[in-house]
């Protein structure tokens, strides 16, 4: 077997470059690289090698393989009809006009809620996107049989380490090893082990915020979501909470605003309600500030969080998540000047 890949190998090598012809990389691709080709009888061979001897060949295999890919590269180029140099000196082209990029629509959005909330006193702090069970799950108050522990929900690297879920674990970091009181914002990327469609990723962002400090009421929270709804989305919105149920706030809610598409009349954006959901938020469970060392029966405190992309889609419009990881040209082109 050696015998036959160091034979093929130097017939690759020295296999004649006529930049004449096209046939040339043709032939070479049919003799050499086709699916009945010489280097596949080779790798269909590969069965018969003894088991000393296969981690060696099979390395010889995929060297000879890419010697093979790479002079095929080289007999394309030789065939091409368009020289460089002609190219070059064309001087009846057109002249390529200078393509600027532009900010991502994501970027722009992230950009603007923390611009908003830095507005009253908010400001921003980040953490790692590799977490541990500690700070992504336990700390946060959620039970041993939580589903968001589940494989079906996270990406996990170890026994007890994961891909963040949110980026609640930052704020668990930063009650950790940070005086009071705390206004911060935690904007980042998470993952989740979700079907993609036109309203899920299995990659998404979120800006998360949380407030600690001595008499801080649920009617706080509230009067912040409000500002920042009429700042996002015009001071003509309403906002309503509804009770809810998340493992590390009580009492938690989450917060719709009236439908911007259809000023709250019904469509299919809101489908048909006149109110659309944008985030969930909630009283600091008094477990979560136990397990950061603060005294519960001293501080109080909110926390809220929001999808990046929900809020991108209502402000622009847009129907299909995946456009925002496409690389689309087109679709990026329309926030130029936003």
């Amino acid at each position: 077997m050696k015998e036959k890949i160091e034979k093929l190998k130097s017939e690759i090598e020295n296999y004649l470059e006529n930049n004449d012809s096209k046939s040339k990389a043709e032939e070479f691709k049919q003799r050499f690289l086709s699916k009945k080709g010489e280097i596949q009888a080779l790798f269909n061979d590969f069965k018969t090698v003894s088991p000393e001897e296969k981690k060696e060949i099979g390395q010889r295999l995929n060297m000879l393989k890419l010697a093979a890919m790479e002079k095929m590269k080289s007999l394309e180029l030789l065939n091409t009809n368009v020289k460089a140099d002609d190219t070059i000196n064309d001087m009846t082209r057109n002249v390529d006009t200078c393509n600027h990029g532009s900010k991502h629509p994501l970027s722009l959005v992230r950009s603007e809620i923390i611009d908003i909330f830095s507005r009253i006193g908010f400001s921003t702090a980040e953490g790692p996107e590799i977490e541990d069970d500690w700070h992504l799950f336990t700390a946060l108050n959620f039970p041993p049989e939580h589903p968001a522990r589940d494989m079906q929900d996270t990406f996990f690297i170890d026994k007890d380490i994961a891909l963040r879920t949110h980026t609640s674990s930052v704020q668990i970091r930063y009650m950790e090893e940070n005086p009071l009181p705390i206004r911060k914002i935690f904007p980042g990327r998470v993952f989740r082990n979700e079907a993609i469609s036109a309203r899920a990723h299995c990659i998404f962002h979120q800006v998360e915020g949380l407030y600690i400090d001595k008499h801080v009421s649920f009617k706080d929270l509230k009067q912040v979501l409000m500002y920042f709804a009429e700042e996002m989305f015009g001071h003509d919105t309403k906002i309503r909470l509804r009770p809810s149920y998340f493992p590390f706030t009580e009492p938690s809610a989450e917060m719709d605003i009236s439908c911007n598409i259809c000023g709250g009349k019904g469509c299919n954006i809101c489908k048909g309600s006149g109110w659309v959901e944008i985030l969930g938020c909630g009283m600091v469970d008094p477990n979560v500030l136990k397990n950061c060392n603060i005294d519960p029966n001293v501080y109080s405190g909110y926390a809220f969080g929001m999808g990046v992309e929900r809020i991108t889609m209502l402000k622009y419009n847009i129907n299909d998540i995946r456009l925002f990881f496409d690389d689309d040209s087109r679709f990026l082109k329309q926030f130029e000047n936003a």
